[in-house]
């Protein structure tokens, strides 16, 4: 099935015209580097995910595509009757079915998983990635750290998305490839990215998940029309948020960044001498820092001028 020829992008097609097309044969889009063909059969999926993804280019079926993707309601009846959503790559399902209404996120950390899993033609890193002026920041980090916060900051403070989950790495380059998404704030950070950037687009609340209350941003439409635009890493910045922190932003020893830089990395053995390579040049080829905040103000205040070449 081909779509529309003057329909290019998810939102040139209707919710009526988009939900059709997602139950019956799905979609082909294009994420980043790589093209999903996305089915969906699932309640109260469709609407937020054509809100979310509208900015995304659509392509003919026509072609070969990295992987088929699938999210679809099922009902398990023992031990009782259960209403359950099944994510499916390829024809399989590679973990349990989660809880009914969970549908987007489950559909997004099934895409994150078949990329981890799979593309290992990049250094992975668990980072964040936003460029200003041509040059990319990376921002590794630990779950929970803060780093998609602040990510969803800055990418409405004037700096492209690339990620907030993926740092992926061309080896032998210090090359970054832009993959942007929905980005998935957790808990108490889903209100202050609405105090912070009021004109940020949040889909629903989903409560009880297993990362607690979920709410995506949808990524800016600059960021996804650009998403075949790379940008050499520039600076690499730690981040950690700290409950009534003052603002902490020191430059680090690269032999720390470097540790901090592999045990971030999905697939850095796997790599084997071109992760270690990849992975020094990149450290070599940067300025490093540590970053501790408790206001977000201040955080992208002082990446801003890191990036404006004055003293962060």
């Amino acid at each position: 099935m081909r779509v529309l020829p003057d329909a290019t992008r998810v939102g040139d097609l209707t919710p009526g015209e988009f939900e059709s097309r997602l139950a019956s044969a799905g979609l082909a889009l294009r994420i980043g580097p790589f093209d999903l063909h996305v089915r969906a059969r699932a309640r109260h999926l469709a609407r937020p995910l054509h809100d979310l993804y509208r900015d995304y280019p659509l392509l003919t079926r026509d072609r070969v595509l990295h992987a088929h993707v699938e999210v679809r309601d099922v009902v398990r009846w023992l031990p009782r009757p259960a209403h359950r959503v099944r994510f499916i790559v390829d024809g399989r399902a590679p973990h349990e079915d989660m809880p009914a209404g969970q549908a987007l996120p489950v559909l997004e950390w099934g895409i994150n998983l078949v990329i981890a899993l799979r593309y290992h033609c990049y250094l992975m890193l668990h980072a964040a990635v936003l460029e200003r002026g041509g040059r990319a920041l990376l921002l590794p980090a630990w779950p929970g750290h803060g780093k998609t916060t602040l990510c969803a900051a800055l990418a409405h403070r004037g700096w492209r998305l690339f990620s907030d989950e993926f740092g992926l790495v061309r080896p032998g380059t210090r090359e970054l490839v832009p993959i942007p998404r929905p980005m998935p704030l957790k808990n108490a950070s889903i209100d202050v990215i609405r105090r912070f950037a009021p004109q940020a687009f949040l889909g629903p609340t989903i409560p009880g998940t297993r990362k607690g209350t979920i709410a995506h941003v949808r990524p800016p439409g600059g960021s996804i029309a650009r998403a075949q635009e790379t940008a050499p890493a520039a600076w690499l910045v730690y981040p950690r948020w700290e409950a009534g922190a003052a603002l902490d932003f020191e430059e680090i020893p690269r032999s720390e960044a470097f540790m901090q830089l592999v045990t971030n990395a999905f697939n850095y053995e796997m790599l084997g001498e071109a992760g270690f390579t990849t992975a020094r040049d990149l450290v070599d080829g940067t300025r490093c820092f540590r970053l501790v905040y408790s206001e977000l103000d201040e955080a992208v205040a002082a990446l801003n001028s890191l990036a404006d070449g004055g003293d962060p």
